[in-house]
C-alpha cells in the first residue's frame, strides 16, 4: 500500500473514531438542522455541559464540527454535513442486519 493511501486511511479512521460514541452521534443528529449553542446541545443529549464540551472538542479537532463564540455562548455546527449521510448508511446496515436476523429466527 502506498504511503499516501495509508495516510488517507489513518485520517479516515481518526474521523470515524471522533464520531464513534453514542453521545457524539446524538450531537451530530441534533446539529443536522443547523448551528446550536452548547447549552442547547447539552440539554438535548441530557448531559452536563462540561461532558458535552469534551465530546464537542474531539469532533472539532477531527474537523467534523466548527464553532464560534458569541459573548459567553459557544455555537457549534456541522463543518461537513455529509457526516449525516454516513450515519444514514449505518442505519441501513442495521436494518439489513435486522432483516437477516428475522430470517434466521423464522427458520428456527
Amino acid at each position: 500500500m502506498s504511503t499516501s493511501k495509508n495516510l488517507l486511511y489513518e485520517k479516515q479512521a481518526e474521523i470515524a473514531k471522533a464520531i464513534a460514541h453514542p453521545l457524539r452521534i446524538a450531537v451530530i443528529d441534533f446539529l443536522k438542522d443547523g448551528e446550536r449553542c452548547v447549552c442547547d446541545i447539552a440539554e438535548h443529549v441530557g448531559s452536563e455541559r462540561s461532558n458535552v464540551s469534551r465530546h464537542l472538542a474531539v469532533m472539532v479537532n477531527a474537523g467534523v464540527l466548527s464553532c464560534r463564540k458569541e459573548g459567553l455562548k459557544v455555537f457549534y455546527w456541522l463543518r461537513t454535513p455529509c457526516v449525516v449521510d454516513f450515519l444514514g448508511c449505518t442505519t441501513r446496515v442495521l436494518k439489513c442486519q435486522a432483516q437477516e436476523h428475522e430470517q434466521i429466527l423464522s427458520a428456527l
